[in-house]
């Protein structure tokens, strides 16, 4: 098992963060008592810029999560297609070729789902088995790889797609001004990102996919998701996630990576999830990660925010195209998310 190609995409729309602090501060208007909490919490997310579905001015326009969704639905198409179609060039592989397709978005929803939508727009085969997975929010890109990984176990001549797409705007909620929505709207961009999973038996090339594994932390699902109303996606987000990553992060991992004789101190490549400062910063400290092991993470999240599922398929390719560790260096893919839970997949490069 393999990961022969990966690919992001992103709308044209790209904003300074001082540029989305001024327009959330006229979204809002009066209804933030205290306007310097709003860019004190922007200033420290920790993000320089997101690229979003629409002109920033369009948001103010929005009256309903019906009109929100039906962006939703026609950009996650857009970006779909620019995502899958770099990277089946980036494997050398044609889209008639794909056995599978893995379909993850917290963000949207669509019926049929946004993988018959490309299938049907991209002339894809007609036997693809389709896997559209929806509320893993976060961890999803890293759970995604991992289902994938486990179908081409099973159909080894076989490659897959494994679509992610998440508009975290068109989520944001006017009338909710807590602080987990304040934080979101300051942290959270646009984007979609593809990666291609092939079997032993594809004759296709990319680092070596060893293991997989899941966790779930039993009890903790009001750690981070969505209140769903009329109105849309309200966010869930404790302020507590970064003590359940200190607190159970490293034990899992080594009990993870024990299970095939090796020691974090193996590790030489780590491609995590975005999250947030606070996150990163709790991910590091959980797992002993220092002198810039984790400067893809952060670099990806300055550039475009946290992408939820979409973030750690952004680092992936990041790290593939540019940061590619010398031949043999074990990696690690890691994300969490709702649930609570962990995803980690060890690589070899």
């Amino acid at each position: 098992m393999r990961i022969a190609g990966a690919a992001s995409a992103f709308p044209r729309h790209y904003y300074s963060q001082e540029m989305l602090l001024a327009a959330l501060q006229e979204y809002w208007g009066d209804k933030i008592e205290n306007p310097h909490v709003l860019r004190r919490l922007h200033r420290h997310v920790g993000v320089d810029g997101r690229y979003l579905s629409l002109p920033k001015e369009e948001y103010l326009k929005m009256k309903t999560w019906g009109e929100a969704n039906h962006h939703w639905i026609r950009t996650a198409k857009e970006l779909g297609e620019k995502a899958v179609t770099g990277a089946l060039a980036d494997a050398g592989l044609h889209g008639r070729n794909l056995g599978a397709f893995f379909f993850v978005s917290v963000t949207g929803i669509s019926s049929p789902s946004i993988d018959a939508l490309l299938i049907n727009q991209m002339g894809l085969c007609r036997n693809i088995r389709r896997v559209p997975i929806f509320g893993l929010g976060c961890v999803a890109g890293a759970a995604a790889i991992s289902r994938a990984a486990d179908y081409v176990r099973a159909y080894p001549d076989q490659a897959v797609v494994v679509l992610s797409v998440e508009l975290c705007s068109l989520t944001l909620q006017r009338d909710d001004l807590s602080m987990a929505n304040l934080i979101s709207a300051g942290l959270f961009g646009d984007g979609a990102a593809a990666v291609i999973v092939a079997g032993d038996d594809s004759g296709l090339s990319g680092p070596s996919i060893l293991a997989t594994r899941s966790v779930f932390y039993p009890d903790t699902e009001e750690m981070m998701g969505w209140d769903v109303s009329e109105k849309g996606f309200r966010i869930i987000l404790s302020r507590e996630i970064p003590n359940l990553v200190r607190k159970n992060l490293a034990r899992d991992l080594d009990e993870f990576l024990a299970g095939r004789g090796l020691t974090r101190a193996d590790i030489g490549s780590w491609v995590l999830h975005t999250g947030g400062p606070k996150i990163l910063d709790a991910t590091a400290e959980a797992l002993g990660l220092k002198d810039g092991e984790l400067d893809v993470s952060w670099q990806c999240l300055r550039r475009t925010g946290n992408l939820s599922s979409t973030s750690v398929l952004v680092v992936l390719e990041e790290v593939m195209k540019n940061r590619r560790p010398a031949p043999g260096t074990l990696g690690l893919l890691a994300a969490m998310g709702p649930g609570f839970c962990s995803e980690f997949v060890l690589l070899e490069w």
